[in-house]
């Protein structure tokens, strides 16, 4: 249906100009109803607490064009619940689960067109927000809240695709303080990894991996996605209460149990990289990118993993894309048929 005439499998990890986006207001105690709009701008007053204090929270997920032609919604309740987990840790009115799905559901309608066709490695991005709309001056929660649904068709998130990346350990910055917003999907962690990302780019690497903020001695988050490593037949993550629960994970545990593998979340020592035969980071956006090197830009130790993805992270990624495209069986129930589309 690609009445767009979009080349899908040119397309980059960015934004694509689509038809339409949803919005809901939060106004007087009680959210209102949705409203469909056909701009790309937001009137916002000068006060908005989203601009002053950083009330804002947001979510990634995408929307899979299967080889059956049916398009599938993954795991959209971990969605819905993570940013009301989010509106909850910096004082927002949260979205109800209803609102949340019917809003997403709306958006992808009305941009069908934009929904790339199955096995181009293109999807539509979908990308709801929440931000305090509300006027403050003093440094207080808003009294209104604006929620949006944009979607955008994407391609791979890393140029590479599904293909090792080099990454750079930071132990001069941090993304999140301990006890900090490290486990809500706020735009402010992300703006505190800019200056360590773009570094680690122009040192020619792809993403970095940040150590704890308290000790440095463990492994936290990796970059804008989560670490894992496998090594004895074993999937291990960080345990970390500054690092986002990501969903992709949560699915990975999973599936690496329902492959015959252990799985392990605990806390990851530094020196623990040299005993993984695979690394990789995870998140919607790349599923899995395997990592191919990490080197740590203070002191110039460099962990190898191979130019190749290994076993079980291929494994891991096509079982998962599988599931998310319909051509692997949704044992768990995770995915949610659009139907119409």
């Amino acid at each position: 249906m690609n009445q767009k005439n979009i080349d899908w499998a040119k397309l980059p990890f960015g934004y694509y100009k689509t038809d339409y986006n949803v919005r809901c207001y939060y106004r007087n105690g009680k959210w209102g109803e949705l409203e469909v709009s056909s701009s790309e701008y937001v009137p916002v007053h000068i006060a908005a607490t989203a601009l002053h204090y950083g009330q804002e929270a947001f979510e990634g997920m995408k929307a899979y064009r299967g080889k059956d032609g049916k398009v599938r919604l993954f795991r959209w309740q971990e969605n819905a619940k993570r940013m009301r987990n989010s509106a909850y840790g910096i004082m927002m009115a949260e979205v109800p689960e209803e609102l949340f799905y019917n809003a997403i559901v709306k958006a992808i309608h009305m941009n069908a067109d934009y929904i790339p066709p199955y096995g181009t490695g293109a999807t539509l991005y979908v990308r709801p927000l929440l931000m305090g709309s509300g006027a403050r001056v003093g440094v207080k929660p808003a009294d209104e809240y604006l929620f949006m649904v944009f979607v955008t068709p994407v391609g791979a998130y890393f140029k590479e695709g599904f293909k090792p990346v080099s990454v750079q350990v930071v132990r001069d910055l941090d993304r999140a303080a301990p006890l900090g917003t490290g486990k809500y999907k706020v735009g402010g962690n992300y703006a505190a990894g800019l200056r360590a990302t773009e570094r680690a780019h122009d040192d020619g690497f792809a993403s970095v991996l940040f150590l704890d903020s308290l000790e440095k001695k463990y492994i936290d988050e990796a970059g804008p996605a989560n670490f894992f490593g496998i090594k004895d037949n074993t999937y291990v993550t960080p345990q970390s209460d500054s690092i986002l629960p990501s969903i992709t994970n949560m699915s990975l545990e999973q599936i690496a149990k329902d492959l015959g593998l252990k799985v392990e979340r605990r806390r990851i020592p530094f020196e623990e990289l040299a005993t993984f035969e695979e690394t990789g980071a995870c998140g919607t956006a790349a599923i899995i990118s395997p990592i191919k090197k990490i080197m740590d830009k203070s002191t110039g130790v460099t962990f190898t993993y191979g130019e190749e993805a290994g076993t079980v992270s291929t494994k891991l990624y096509h079982h998962l894309r599988g599931i998310q495209e319909g051509t692997i069986e949704d044992v768990h129930g995770w995915n949610t048929i659009i139907e119409g589309i």
